[in-house]
């Protein structure tokens, strides 16, 4: 059996369940050798919870590890494209989280700036568009991959939707996507130099994923080549800033984000003229919503990836089942509630990191990639400057 060892960077909430995902994969032997953190005593800890058996102070002395093939980036936004380049240099593989990066703290601004309330979207938008400009380069030289971890690709509702599509051959007139919950979880996320931009760009990069990926896979499909974004106008809102909400003395919402937006709305128009509405929201009550429907010229597929009703729960106490999980960012355990049976796999972490190995092994492309990596970036940059000026933009290819 063929085997893929996976250098671990990061040990908070995805790189518990990347491992976890690395278990799952078979035919090939997925294997964390190495773990490293910002805070030693975390990679201790995860190295014992995964049984990892080397253990690094740094990144750089991980990327010395010549039995490491792949590094998997598990770390904040921001950490995303400067730990990608060394990588490649050191001439591994890389997994990375969504998005891919975006205008922070790494642009020469310090961590502290309220870069969200001073910087010209467009010049966020070149200034990002040349960084992944030179991440392509870098791994172009090295003859490394670049995973892109993007789960709705994977997902098993968008699988059966790409099965449907490719044996109706329809055309996809228009898609609407939407992640929306409550308010992330990240200490990271409270401030754009760090993760880059606010919801449309840390959630709304899942449906705009989801969206790009969709028509990539029908140009490909059809005619060879993928289909991309042309243009795209847009709208943010800083909701939790409302006067009214602000009054509220007690908040079931997230409210400590300090330059990033709430919500986020874009309408993606492709070169084959097809229309997309993503949608991103931290004010959405009642746990992860991760839904998108596909308008075909033969048909209308509806995935919802969460929530899902095969499991319906009901408790008249908060501890009436215990500590036993039930849903992600879900607001009270009490009452009616939609209990996954298998978070993961119905989002497509287990499949993907299927696909990121046999990738590696086989040396093919994974069905993620670079391409969808930038193009969502690009779109929703685009977007920002839609949004600050009023205007549709297009999307730089």
């Amino acid at each position: 059996m063929k085997q893929v060892n996976i250098g671990m960077a990061g040990t908070g909430f995805a790189a518990d369940f990347h491992a976890e995902a690395a278990r799952h994969v078979t035919g090939i032997s997925a294997v964390i050798v190495a773990v490293t953190s910002g805070h030693f005593d975390n990679a201790v800890r995860f190295a014992q919870q995964h049984n990892v058996g080397k253990k690094y102070q740094t990144y750089d002395e991980m990327l010395g590890d010549a039995d490491i093939d792949v590094v998997d980036l598990c770390v904040p936004t921001h950490l995303h494209l400067p730990m990608a380049l060394q990588a490649a240099a050191a001439g591994k593989h890389v997994i990375v989280e969504k998005p891919l990066t975006g205008y922070t703290a790494a642009a020469g601004h310090q961590t502290a700036e309220l870069i969200g309330d001073t910087v010209r979207r467009q010049q966020m938008l070149d200034h990002t568009l040349a960084r992944m400009d030179e991440l392509e380069a870098a791994l172009d030289a090295a003859g490394v991959k670049l995973l892109y971890a993007e789960n709705w690709v994977y997902a098993p509702a968008l699988a059966k939707a790409r099965a449907l599509l490719s044996a109706g051959n329809g055309t996809i007139m228009r898609l609407k996507a939407e992640e929306s919950h409550s308010g992330s979880h990240a200490s990271y996320a409270t401030h754009w130099s760090l993760a880059g931009g606010g919801s449309l760009l840390r959630t709304g990069s899942h449906p705009a994923g989801g969206v790009l990926h969709m028509k990539q896979f029908e140009g490909l499909h059809r005619r060879g080549k993928p289909i991309r974004p042309r243009s795209v106008m847009a709208e943010v809102g800083f909701l939790t800033k409302m006067e009214t909400f602000v009054a509220e003395q007690h908040k079931y919402l997230g409210h400590n984000l300090v330059d990033c937006e709430d919500w986020g709305a874009a309408l993606i128009t492709f070169e084959d003229d097809s229309v997309a509405e993503v949608v991103s929201s931290d004010v959405v009550l009642g746990g992860i919503y991760n839904q998108m429907e596909i308008f075909s010229s033969n048909g209308r597929i509806r995935c919802n990836m969460n929530p899902n009703d095969q499991v319906l729960a009901y408790a008249p106490g908060n501890d009436s089942f215990g500590d036993e999980y039930l849903a992600e960012k879900i607001s009270t355990r009490d009452g009616w509630n939609f209990a996954s049976p298998d978070e993961h796999w119905a989002s497509g972490y287990h499949q993907e990191m299927q696909d990121f190995i046999e990738a590696i092994a086989h040396q093919r492309e994974p069905l993620s990639g670079w391409l969808l990596a930038r193009d969502v970036v690009a779109v929703i940059y685009a977007a920002y400057v839609s949004a600050e000026e009023g205007r549709r933009v297009e999307v730089p290819t």
